[in-house]
């Protein structure tokens, strides 16, 4: 008898040495995951600085002779911000930062021409220049003054205009610009 019950103990305790690294092993796999992925944040409000709120995009200047080119980025800009930042459109009264930019060049070039010199297929280009400054005019991009060149072709023979391929060109150009607005990694 007396061997039945140190056996069983001897049993007994290896079990509860087996259910106890069970449970060890349970928690260190669940909790592992976890203490790893920390730091880690969802959602867009991350990549953006957190001391900014609202943001005024002041009317682009526009060297071009084509008429509302200016107005056409300062709009697709703010619905750029306001669909894919955290940020806000205020007034220049309450704002605490700002957006100024300029489209200091325009070009349209023929790519090709058929057998009576007529362009088949057009390439235009656009050069902003951008700031993006804090209430006290302290730069918040990278770089103070960011130059950015787009181009965007359109084939006329195809039935693509050039209005089409105007506002592909600047709703690029105000993806690029707010996504300069992100904080560097």
């Amino acid at each position: 008898m007396n061997n039945r019950f140190k056996n069983l103990r001897i049993h007994l305790r290896l079990s509860k040495e087996k259910v106890l690294c069970g449970v060890l092993c349970t928690l260190c796999l669940l909790l592992a995951p976890s203490t790893g992925c920390r730091s880690y944040n969802l959602g867009n409000q991350y990549l953006y600085r957190s001391d900014i709120r609202t943001v005024h995009v002041a009317m682009f200047d526009s060297e071009s002779m084509r008429r509302f080119l200016g107005q056409r980025l300062t709009e697709s800009v703010v619905k750029q911000i306001e669909l894919n930042t955290p940020y806000t459109i205020g007034a220049p009264q309450v704002a605490d930062s700002f957006v100024q930019g300029k489209l200091v060049r325009e070009r349209k070039k023929p790519l090709s021409e058929d057998w009576y010199d007529d362009p088949n297929v057009l390439e235009i280009q656009y050069r902003v220049e951008v700031t993006w400054v804090d209430r006290a005019g302290v730069p918040l991009m990278p770089l103070q003054s960011i130059n950015i060149e787009r181009d965007a072709v359109f084939i006329p023979e195809g039935g693509q205009s050039m209005a089409t391929a105007q506002q592909e060109l600047i709703d690029r150009i105000a993806r690029q610009i707010v996504g300069q607005m992100e904080m560097p990694w």
